[in-house]
């Protein structure tokens, strides 16, 4: 469909979001409820090319009933896109071209930091950490966006 903004974005009643945190290796995936309060980690992909993920993505999207894509966009903390920034933006414009959906790009900054720190403090061996971290992100990155569209509608 198309990349929108947070205070753009449209959804079916019962729809959820889907939240990625993209990384080099891996894909860290967290999907909503129907009510747009909670985000929940759901899997990580260990990436591939473009249309093997998309595929993957898709699958995700029917058997949810997402309605919408919120992808974490790791800007520079002086606001400026890194290099994984631009990633990030090329894979949502890809991802809006196979997928009709409208996809949010949301400010990531430092969200894997927290998660990591959230995780030793739960004491998580750093094995467990390895494997959950990328969706924990995800959802991390998903509630941010959930909070911010709670506030536009006023609750």
């Amino acid at each position: 469909m198309t990349i929108v903004r947070i205070d753009e974005l449209t959804l079916a009643p019962g729809a959820r979001l889907l939240g990625l945190d993209l990384g080099e290796k891996t894909i860290g995936i967290a999907l909503s409820d129907t009510r747009l309060t909670v985000a929940t980690p759901m899997q990580t992909l260990r990436r591939g090319k473009f249309s093997a993920d998309a595929d993957k993505l898709a699958t995700i999207v029917t058997e949810q009933a997402v309605g919408g894509i919120v992808i974490g966009l790791p800007v520079n903390m002086d606001g400026s896109d890194s290099a994984a920034a631009q990633s990030a933006r090329a894979f949502g414009r890809n991802l809006a071209s196979r997928l009709a959906l409208p996809i949010v790009f949301w400010d990531e900054r430092l969200s894997t930091v927290a998660v990591t720190r959230a995780l030793i403090e739960a004491d998580a061996s750093r094995r467990k950490r390895s494997q959950v971290v990328d969706k924990v992100a995800a959802a991390y990155i998903l509630q941010g966006a959930l909070e911010r569209l709670r506030a536009m509608r006023g609750e």
